[in-house]
Order: C-alpha cells, then structure tokens, then sequence
C-alpha cells in the first residue's frame, strides 16, 4: 500500500529498536499504550496533499510552544492512498489558548468543546487533547447520565491520553510536522493494514458515552470497505435503542454523512444488517418489510444520490428524505382515505404531515428541505393529468425537475407501470408542434394543448317590451 509499512508491521520491535534503543523498545512493549512511530521514509503522507490552512494552524502552534498533530480521517484516508477532505488538528493547547493565537477563530460546542479557524470556506477544526474521567474532576468539565452517556466531556490530557479516549484506531493516527512521522498508539496502523475497523477500549461502555459511534462504525464500514472487528460489532444491535437518547438535529447531520458522501447505498445496508436503520427511520423500517417495491425504490434512489456525487453533481436532502419516506406515505394514503371517506388527494397529504410528524421525533427535517419534498409528493398526483395548461403549469414548476425523477424512480421500482415517465421525457424533448401532437394522441387531451374553447352561448333573447300606460306629466 506504500512503502515500508507492511515491513514495520511485520517487525514492530525491531523498528522499535531503531528508533528507541534496546532498553526503551523493551518498555514501550510493556508500557501501555505502547507508541510506535512511522518515520517520513516509510509512508506516502505528503505536506503536498494536505490542506495549506491546516499545516498554519499546525506551523503556528508549534511556534507557539505547543504540542500540535493533525489526526483522524485525513490521515487515514492518505495512508489509504485517497485524497482527504476533513483537516483536524489535535493540540494541548486548550480552547482558550488556541482563541487567542488566532483571530479567526470561534470556541463552539458545550458538550465538547472545539474551536473552529476559518480560512475563508475552509474551516479547520482544533481540539484539545482528551484526557481520562476520574473523580478528581468536577461536573462543569466532565458529566455522564445514569445510563453512562457523556453529557460533556473537557477533561484535558495528554496525546496518549488523547489517542485511547478516540473512537477507532485507523482514526487514532497522529502525524506531526516536528518529525514528519505518524505516532500510532493504538495499533490503528495494523488494523489499517488488515482492513479491520476496531473500536478502541471496551465497546459496550463506548457506545453508552457516545451511541452516535455505533453510526460512524455503520459509515466507515461502508465508506472503506472494512470489516468491523467481532468484538466492536458484537453488541451494537442490542443497544441500538440506545440512539433514541440522541437529539434529533445531531442525527439529522449523521444522516446527510451517511447517505451523502457517496457511498449511501452500502451504508443503508449496514445500517439494516445491525438494526440501525430502524432507530433512524423506524416507520420506513416497518413499511420495507411489507412492501416488495419499497426497498427497490429506495436503494435505487441511493444508487443515483452515489452516481451524481460520483460526478459532481448537486444533490439535495429533500430528494433523499422523500424517497426514504414516499413507501410510508404510500401505505397511509389509503388507510387515511377509507377512514376518513377522503378523496386520494387530501388523503395523500394527510398521510404525509403523520409521516412527517412522526419522523421528526428521531430526525429533524429542516423547513428548507421538508417544504421541496411535500412539493415533489404533491406533483406525483399531478403529473398523471396530461390535459390543456395543467400540463404546462406542472412543467414550469420549480420542482417539476426533481418530481419527474421521482416518477422515473416509481416505475423502476416497480411501484408504477412503465408509460407515463416515457410520455413526459417525450414532451420535454419535443418542440412546441411535438407537445402538441403528444397532447392530442393522449386520451381526452386538447391538441392545442391549451385550454378547451368555451362553448358558444346561444345569444339571449330580448324580451318584448309590454304595453304599459305612460306614466302621466305635470302638464296633463
């Protein structure tokens, strides 16, 4: 994978003994955790892939007098031989002290707090090292809930205190600009090596501090194409429900990191396999089961969200949100209609604001997102009426694009009969005497393609005027 690697992890102490001696290798094999350090010469990490605001941060902190490494996914995904997006840095420096040597920079976050250093769209997230919980420190740096989730977590510590208070070891990788290695103290390199997604501690106390991580254990799977170790993935069914404690703005996020960064489909069967897709979505859970069109809709909705980012394309949450949720809406509708003696229309968006309704008791919706995807619903109904302007107005529609790929979507899935998606490619492809020829062959349909002539009214008869006596004057 790059060069030197495999050779240092098949003789870790020998490498240990190059860099520590005889007598230090011994006890950092004895010594827990026990570092080992990956010298320039022997990874493909280059300052040239990095990001240029990242190594300032870096630069700056080490001038400063403090200790600075960039960690988790950017070094992983280089080691990896990807190109890496997200820049962090880990640092003793606290929040305060990391405030103050950079002017553009804010502290954010009461559970843990963070700082963020912008560089114009670029945001570099610094972090100050983790240390362990204990009893010598007090509620207002460190708390827990009963049921051990870490209600806020700034106990400041040490690197290596830092590394084993991480999720997972290929996260865990610390690259410095002092020396240009990668200080590993949790054996992320091996895991690297060997594909193996393993989280660091015990796992069940893990996902009790965090539940989130049983998510991001979903995603890096799916992501890297690893397998979660036995013991990390061994208990996370059983405490799915543990996810239920989550707000539902922050698993709103974790959905979009989920199923927008272009590996969404393997992610959904992840999620499924382990029991967390229902903690997310639990009425789109029940209704996949029951509906054999539902879960071909909704992964060939994710197959196109992986394509389009594949190419670069934009791709929006409203899209996704309403292909996760249409089957649940599908399966109200008629439900709602016969109790209710509703005609399909207002059934329809009846079902939609319960589903809806029910939906953002697990994950927020942002009105931004939630209003377009009504929209691509309410047009599902509309584009079956090819007839006079209701053609026209339904194809200026600001949302038309995204509902006539959700109709495309239907008949793939096997929800919808071929015909009606062909029928609209056809009349976007067509001139204006094409429009009018589809309008005409179309049952019942105008050729003019505008709106049927009214009808002449017979003209109103006058009616006779009767003999009335005139009215008598002054002068009579």
């Amino acid at each position: 994978m790059f060069k030197g690697f495999s050779r240092f992890l098949q003789r870790p102490g020998e490498r240990l003994k190059t860099f520590f001696g005889p007598e230090s290798a011994q006890a950092a094999e004895d010594a827990t955790p026990t570092p080992q350090v990956l010298p320039r010469d022997e990874h493909n990490v280059s300052r040239q892939n990095l990001s240029e605001s990242a190594l300032k941060v870096l630069y700056r902190l080490n001038g400063a007098g403090y200790d600075a490494y960039l960690v988790g996914g950017c070094i992983r995904d280089s080691l990896l031989g990807n190109r890496p997006k997200d820049f962090d840095v880990a640092t003793n420096a606290t929040p305060d002290e990391v405030r103050q040597l950079f002017r553009n920079s804010r502290i954010i976050g009461r559970r843990f707090r963070i700082v963020h250093v912008r560089f114009g769209r670029e945001v570099i997230e610094v972090t100050t090292f983790r240390g362990r919980h204990g009893e010598e420190h007090t509620g207002n740096h460190s708390q827990q809930s009963d049921e051990g989730l870490l209600l806020r977590d700034n106990v400041w510590g040490s690197v290596e205190e830092d590394a084993i208070r991480r999720d997972f070891t290929v996260n865990a990788l610390y690259y410095s600009v002092t020396d240009f290695a990668i200080h590993d103290w949790t054996g992320g390199l091996k895991d690297l090596e060997d594909r193996v997604l393993r989280l660091i501690g015990d796992p069940e106390t893990r996902y009790r501090e965090d539940p989130v991580r049983m998510l991001r254990a979903a995603r890096f799977a799916a992501k890297l194409d690893f397998r979660i170790a036995e013991g990390t993935e061994a208990p996370i069914r059983e405490l799915a429900p543990l996810l239920l404690q989550i707000p539902p703005a922050r698993l709103f996020e974790e959905v979009l990191k989920l199923f927008l960064s272009g590996h969404a489909l393997q992610s959904f069967r992840v999620l499924r396999d382990h029991g967390l897709f229902a903690m997310l979505f639990p009425e789109s859970d029940e209704v996949l089961d029951e509906q054999p069109w539902a879960v071909k809709l909704v992964e060939q909705a994710l197959i196109n969200t992986d394509a389009r980012i594949a190419q670069d394309r934009p791709v929006t949450p409203a899209f996704l949100f309403g292909a996760l949720l249409w089957p649940c809406v599908q399966q109200r509708t008629p439900r709602i209609a016969h109790e209710q003696d509703l005609p399909e229309v207002p059934a329809q968006q009846a079902a939609a604001q319960q589903v809806i309704s029910r939906q953002l008791q697990h994950t927020s919706i942002p009105k931004r997102f939630s209003i377009p995807m009504r929209e691509i619903w309410d047009l599902q109904q509309q584009l079956p009426r090819r007839r006079g302007r209701r053609v026209f107005q339904t194809l200026e529609h600001p949302r038309f694009r995204a509902a006539y790929d959700f109709l495309l979507l239907r008949e793939e899935a096997g929800e919808l009969t071929p015909g009606l998606g062909s029928w609209w490619t056809e009349f976007q492809q067509a001139d204006e005497e094409g429009q009018r020829q589809l309008l005409a062959n179309d049952a019942g349909a105008n050729p003019a393609g505008t709106s049927p002539k009214p009808r002449r009214r017979r003209p109103r008869k006058r009616r006779r005027p009767t003999n009335k006596p005139t009215p008598p004057t002054l002068d009579d």
